[in-house]
């Protein structure tokens, strides 16, 4: 008997039969469950489906080729947002089941939490926002299954709506039908509102308010940017400030309130066109690869280069050819984009280095004297999440700031740690990871930990990952520099601590993306970080792999009068290498007499090797920049003068008394001084002479060491000419060349860092 026919060549029915599935991964907060409910209905099978903690299960009966068909859609067909994994798959006995269901959530404490970020609004929602014909026309909040706030909306898993912030928004009847109807793209959204039932804008000025009702308050907002005004405005994740991008004298004002007086400001452009970048193409070159990320469902800041960038732009970014650019991502950015009609400033409203404010009457208190007016809403945002910032270096796109859309950046362990880890990163640009099995959860950008509302929020964050993922830390991990405001957190904390190196941790960081190179060599150039030996590192080379680093380079160190003080001052950085070359230069403080004794007499000077105090030194003796009103504005000025070729004198390479084969960068110092050369040769033999530095460094290593790869990190791998000359040259001489792809190379990546060097340690020592 073959092909399923009996005696007489009848055709059997195929007998029914049923299998439970368990998924974890991402399937909850983007409407997974729906989607399961209809392909069961498709394939003709019974059962349900239900969120069992951060997982969903599944139970269908029906024929077996149904079941087949039904298991192969489950991946194939998910939702775009979806990232399910099979965890559990198993035959059980059917049951009487007539229909297919959604049933209730379960608890399920023990199931594997995964936190969705939060999404843009889709094609679809854009459609209806632009539909007169809808009820939802030109609503603020509309939403789907496949996009709205996630990770900024709730408060708790499993994900339902009585768990997130919209639990105090009861649904009218029209959204309750919808919510409850299968064939429905609302079917189960769990922020869906629409404006009978959901929040509303409100419009305030000076704390009054002028203005409950949406479309008048959007309305007057709108006004307010077109009279010149700077607007407060409660998006996602926090508040931006907003005011006419082509407006000098508003965007100069914001900058002398918010006292921002260089720093870049974001700009947010309407979508036009058929691929709605039509708008950012009359400002920035773009390519497809920036058009691509632009685009992405994350929709990031991304750094772009102005069209018309020989026109100095004193206004959205002195002194720099780039502006980040952003597309509008909320249904109220949109109206408020397409309403103004043209580009927005769309920067974090907070000060300087703060995370950003979630709440109004923060706002109204903090900042009232820098925004004119508020549009608010009365959606609670549980937690915040700043925008995330790209850009593309050597043909990839490269983070250089997580946040929404992006994070909570998940990604798997090469091994499991041995108990929960809470890594607390950084002093600058901070960020968490929380590590337990073989999963780690990098947090959004939390910022500078430089004021006590800064600390407060890292403190928040810290709770409230080990309360969204259910996973309570055993031990801190936490930078070696004893001044971090993250280190003396940790100190508190009362938990077992370890402390990491911060060049350690940068290695290890690059090292744990692509955990398939078995040893590295790993160039770790910074602004500075605690080493070793107790001097400040960031020109260093580093051989071996997480857990078993060991420094073979490093560049030329020297004192830095005021130490740490010289980030923001760059004509400290080049005084102490005109001191410590003897060649004069004008350029120092006539005032500087009692620094340079302190120098002589090395107090408050402690030793560097940074590469980023070097490039403080360039701008300053080019004249580019003495000093500097945020971190690393110097190297952005300095590759912005770049000019397009030349070449740079050669740095000898010795190898000094400790072993370690040194880089001398004194021959810079007189090219750097020559007035006959423009800003731009000097800017250019610059980067020429640093990335051929490094090559000379690699070559000679890899003729006295084995290792699989090379790997460029810390943050002065984000100047795009030094990273992209510097691995053209390496990749010329046959060396397999990684920079980070997910995680930033700068101090945002030092929390992952922490954990992939704590973790190799301890599986070292057996533990």
């Amino acid at each position: 008997m073959r092909d399923g026919f009996g005696p007489g060549n009848v055709l059997r029915p195929e007998a029914m039969t049923a299998r439970r599935w368990v998924l974890t991964g991402r399937v909850q907060a983007v409407g997974f469950r729906p989607f399961v409910y209809r392909i069961a209905l498709r394939h003709g099978l019974q059962g349900w489906v239900r969120n069992r903690g951060g997982q969903v299960e599944i139970l269908a009966q029906g024929t077996p080729s149904a079941i087949a068909a039904f298991a192969s859609a489950l991946f194939s067909e998910a939702p775009p947002l979806a990232r399910p994994a099979l965890l559990c798959e198993e035959d059980v006995t059917p049951d009487a089941a007539q229909t297919f269901q959604i049933l209730e959530s379960t608890e399920g404490t023990d199931a594997p939490v995964h936190v969705p970020p939060d999404s843009f609004t889709c094609d679809d929602c854009l459609r209806e926002l632009d539909d007169p014909d809808d009820r939802r026309y030109r609503y603020p909040f509309i939403n789907c299954t496949q996009c709205g706030p996630r990770y900024t909306l709730i408060r708790s898993l499993p994900y339902d709506r009585a768990s997130t912030a919209m639990s105090d928004f009861a649904l009218c009847r029209q959204c309750h039908s919808e919510y409850l109807d299968p064939a429905n793209r609302r079917f189960h959204a769990e922020p869906t509102a629409c404006p009978d039932c959901g929040p509303a804008l409100e419009f305030r000025v000076g704390g009054t308010l002028m203005s409950g009702n949406t479309q008048e308050a959007l309305a007057a907002g709108v006004a307010a940017l077109r009279a010149g005004q700077i607007l407060a405005v409660k998006g996602v994740g926090g508040y931006h400030l907003m005011c006419d991008a082509a407006d000098a004298e508003a965007v100069t004002r914001l900058r002398e309130r918010k006292m921002r007086p260089h720093k870049p400001l974001a700009v947010m452009f309407p979508m036009r066109g058929a691929d709605g970048l039509d708008a950012v193409r009359e400002q920035v070159l773009l390519d497809d690869e920036t058009g691509r990320l632009l685009r992405s469902p994350i929709r990031p800041v991304v750094l772009c280069r102005r069209r018309n960038d020989q026109v100095p732009d004193t206004a959205l970014a002195p002194g720099l050819s780039e502006i980040g650019v952003i597309l509008p991502y909320s249904p109220l950015h949109h109206l408020l984009l397409n309403d103004f009609g043209s580009a927005l400033v769309a920067t974090s409203a907070n000060l300087s280095g703060e995370p950003v404010l979630t709440e109004r009457t923060d706002v109204e208190q903090r900042l009232g004297r820098v925004a004119d007016a508020g549009l608010h809403h009365n959606r609670p945002i549980v937690r915040p999440a700043d925008d995330a910032v790209y850009r593309i270096i050597a043909q990839r796109p490269r983070p250089l700031r997580l946040g929404r859309g992006i994070a909570p950046l998940e990604r798997r362990l090469s091994s499991a740690v041995a108990q929960p880890l809470l890594a607390v990163g950084a002093h600058s640009k901070n960020t968490l990871a929380l590590a337990w099995e073989d999963r780690v959860v990098i947090s959004p950008h939390i910022g500078d930990l430089d004021s006590p509302r800064a600390v407060a929020v890292f403190a928040q964050v810290a709770a409230d990952l080990q309360m969204l993922y259910r996973v309570r830390a055993s031990a801190v991990i936490c930078d070696a520099h004893p001044g971090y405001a993250s280190t003396r957190w940790a100190k508190r904390s009362q938990l077992p601590l370890a402390s990491v190196y911060h060049h350690h941790a940068h290695a290890s960081a690059l090292a744990g993306e692509f955990p398939a190179a078995a040893s590295w060599l790993i160039f770790t150039w910074d602004g500075a970080g605690y080493g070793e030996d107790g001097t400040l590192w960031g020109g260093e080379a580093l051989l071996g792999r997480p857990g078993a680093w060991r420094r073979v380079a490093r560049l030329r160190p020297f004192r830095l009068p005021g130490g740490e003080r010289a980030a923001r001052q760059p004509w400290r950085s080049a005084a102490a290498l005109s001191w410590e070359t003897g060649i004069a230069w004008d350029g120092c403080p006539e005032d500087a007499g009692l620094l340079f004794a302190a120098w002589q007499r090395r107090l408050n000077s402690p030793l560097t090797s940074a590469a980023g105090r070097l490039f403080d030194a360039a701008a300053a003796f080019t004249g580019l920049l003495r000093q500097a009103s945020f971190e690393g504005q110097a190297p952005m000025y300095l590759e912005a003068a770049c000019g397009t070729q030349g070449t740079g004198p050669a740095l000898p390479l010795r190898r000094n008394t400790d072993g370690l084969w040194e880089c001398d960068w004194e021959p810079l110092v007189p090219l750097l001084m020559d007035g006959a050369l423009t800003v731009a040769q000097r800017a250019f033999a610059f980067h020429a002479s640093l990335a051929q530095c490094l090559a000379q460094q690699a070559r000679v290593l890899g003729k006295e060491h084995a290792f699989d790869a090379i790997g460029l990190c810390g943050g002065v791998f984000q100047n795009r000419i030094l990273a992209e000359q510097a691995t053209s040259l390496l990749q010329q001489d046959g060396f397999a060349v990684y920079l980070a792809s997910d995680i930033p190379c700068n101090d945002a990546g030092i929390s992952f860092g922490q954990i992939v060097e704590r973790q190799a340690q301890l599986a070292a020592h057996g533990r």
